[in-house]
């Protein structure tokens, strides 16, 4: 079982077995693309569709913002003076549709739904590509992510 929300999100994309590396908050140094990178908690949000606010019991509801950012070598030198597209069309939707309505089993919380809310496709810069996908995660909030140490 993964401890956060980004390893859950790791687990499932690694277990789809893509062959692209997958890396929490950023990839190991000198890492060269194609890799996916899993930010977590870009935002936090009551799920104030859920949840009985007068009851001390009650189970928190919330939903939590990752990213999930493909990157991607644009071209490589096919012949002097020309260039071949090496980026794989589609990836980024393929993860999208994987990750979208999936309950990501590994993560410690109850969730409820995991939904795609954008995928942005950000221009060539150093011959990189970047393509952004956001998700919102519905989820319970654990004791443990709002207890002191």
């Amino acid at each position: 079982m993964a401890a956060t929300t980004s390893g859950a999100i790791k687990a499932r994309l690694e277990g789809l077995q893509f062959g692209v590396p997958v890396f929490r908050d950023g990839p190991r140094e000198g890492q060269a693309p194609p890799f996916i990178v899993v930010t977590e908690a870009l935002g936090i949000s009551m799920d104030t569709g859920n949840g009985d606010f007068g009851d001390p019991n009650a189970e928190l509801a919330i939903v939590e913002k990752a990213a999930v950012d493909l990157i991607e070598t644009a071209r490589a030198r096919a012949t002097a003076g020309t260039a071949r597209a090496v980026e794989r069309y589609g990836l980024a939707e393929a993860i999208a549709h994987a990750l979208h309505g999936h309950a990501l089993p590994a993560h410690p919380a109850k969730i409820t739904a995991v939904r795609v809310t954008d995928i942005d496709r950000f221009p060539i810069a150093d011959n990189r590509v970047r393509a952004s996908i956001t998700l919102a995660i519905h989820r319970v909030l654990l004791p443990s992510e709002v207890t002191p140490a």
